[in-house]
């Protein structure tokens, strides 16, 4: 399932990507996520919170239809952060 069908632009993707190259940026949102469950990746509120800080961090300023967009499509991935096929599916969406 492409983000794009979540209305979630590709420019918006590409400056992300390029941020999280730079390695202070990257740990930063990997200590963000760290111990995030399956139950807390399908909370609509847990969710949206996690958007508005990593966004925060990246200093990405989004709208709110943008958080309504990416939080949309992280509920319908149904991401397990334990399952590495997971893992994989979204890493490859985001090459």
């Amino acid at each position: 399932m492409s983000y794009q069908q979540y209305g979630i632009s590709p420019q918006l993707v590409e400056r992300i990507k390029l941020k999280m190259k730079n390695r202070v940026l990257k740990d930063r949102v990997k200590q963000q996520i760290e111990g995030v469950t399956k139950a807390d990746l399908q909370n609509k509120a847990k969710v949206r919170h996690l958007v508005k800080s990593t966004s925060a961090i990246l200093n990405e300023r989004l709208t709110a239809a943008q958080e309504e967009q990416l939080t949309a499509f992280v509920l319908a991935q149904k991401i397990d952060p334990s399952n590495t096929f997971h893992l994989i599916k979204l890493w490859g969406m985001f090459r």
